[in-house]
């Protein structure tokens, strides 16, 4: 069964690669140019978790002048990955001892496309495949991380400046918050939760009824470890396949006898994309009426990964109607707004089928934001802080209620 799980390899198009260039298209503009970013920034981590186990971090990543792949260590020295093999080799030991309980370490981050892992308690097992690092798989049972607890940020600091978000987007897990320093010397935090939101989050994924508790992952001495994203429940049978069936299926009756406006880009609002159901297909239209692209009827993994049928390139066209495609049926909103993407968050999670996990999520986050889902960022409810001058960035290790 656990045969066709992907080998996660990181690579340029990480996540966090997906979350800067996405930004972008998502309004349509370029990154502004800025003075001089250095070579690397200080990084602060702070350990309010509140817990007494070590603390591990790891800066994992792509060098963006070299392309390479490979970790930085404390003081943001780039160290490129020996050569991987099949079955996939031990990978160099990266880590770096994180500060104890009450405590804060400063390390350097360079220009990187890439990672900050942390862990409690024991090392993450990192090895090398030919490709490149096989990051943690803990949907796999049999992934040698499974049974640890840890998290990780993700980040892009280039020539433009800093971006740094927390992630939900493949599991809930270990609470922290990120935050920038920025040129002004005015500081931005997100990725907070509301006191007593972690636990809240997994009260609120028990509660619900279709299996969504059972994305809970608890270690045999009790410890609860993280909740699976609705991706992977998908996937390892954990939450059925037809767990977004009704949804999709009003979704298609509804723009078969109506249009679905999709304006894709925030300081473009004279583009337009008009979306129509025939044949079972939803086609798109742009303002001469010409097709510009179609979608089959989408499947709850293909709108919980934002791939397959709602697959997202990087280009001005389907790329962009696709974020808003899947965005909207996340937060259950085709129905109830056939102007698409939604500029607020009221509306959001309100159908009986819906993602139920980014539900949760979002509504224990202090500031509301989150990356529950890859496209989180449409319509800009992603936890993301960004400088072009960034003087300091922090990751801070929150407590478990």
């Amino acid at each position: 069964m656990f045969g066709s799980f992907r080998r996660r390899i990181l690579t340029v198009g990480t996540a966090v690669a997906t979350v800067l260039a996405g930004s972008l298209l998502a309004t349509g503009t370029a990154a502004p140019a800025h003075a001089a970013v250095p070579d690397t920034i200080p990084l602060q981590i702070t350990n309010n978790s509140g817990r007494g186990e070590p603390v591990y971090v790891y800066n994992l990543g792509t060098e963006l002048s070299t392309g390479r792949q490979g970790w930085a260590d404390a003081s943001g020295t780039f160290h490129p990955w020996p050569a991987g093999g099949n079955p996939p080799t031990p990978a160099p030991d990266a880590s770096i001892a994180g500060p104890a309980a009450g405590q804060s370490t400063t390390i350097r981050i360079p220009k990187f496309s890439g990672r900050i892992y942390f862990s409690y308690g024991e090392k993450l097992v990192f090895k090398l495949a030919t490709g490149g690092l096989v990051q943690p798989a803990v949907q796999n049972p049999s992934d040698p991380n499974r049974n640890i607890l840890f998290n990780w940020s993700e980040y892009t600091l280039n020539d433009s400046g800093l971006w740094l978000n927390s992630t939900q987007v493949d599991m809930f897990s270990a609470p922290y918050s990120v935050g920038v320093k920025r040129g002004d010397g005015s500081t931005a935090t997100t990725g907070r939760l509301k006191p007593g939101g972690y636990n809240a989050v997994f009260n609120t994924l028990r509660g619900q009824s279709g299996g969504w508790g059972n994305l809970i992952h608890t270690r045999s001495d009790g410890t609860v470890l993280r909740a699976l994203s609705p991706l992977y429940g998908v996937e390892t049978g954990a939450l059925p396949a037809s767990v977004m069936d009704d949804y999709v299926n009003r979704v298609w009756d509804k723009y078969a006898g109506s249009t679905l406006t999709v304006t894709p880009f925030g300081d473009r609002p004279d583009v337009k994309y008009y979306g129509r159901v025939s044949g079972g297909v939803m086609n798109f239209t742009d303002g001469s009426g010409a097709v510009v692209t179609s979608f089959q009827k989408p499947d709850a993994s293909s709108i919980f990964g934002c791939h397959k049928l709602l697959d997202a390139p990087n280009d001005q066209v389907r790329g962009p109607i696709s974020r808003t495609l899947c965005a909207g049926f996340h937060r259950s909103t085709l129905l109830s707004n056939p102007n698409q993407p939604d500029s607020g968050s009221g509306g959001f999670y309100q159908d009986a089928v819906t993602n139920h996990y980014a539900r949760a999520v979002h509504a224990q986050m202090a500031d509301g934001k989150a990356y529950a889902f890859a496209f989180d960022d449409v319509g800009n409810h992603e936890s993301l802080v960004h400088d072009g001058n960034p003087q300091q960035a922090s990751v801070t290790l929150d407590p478990f209620d």
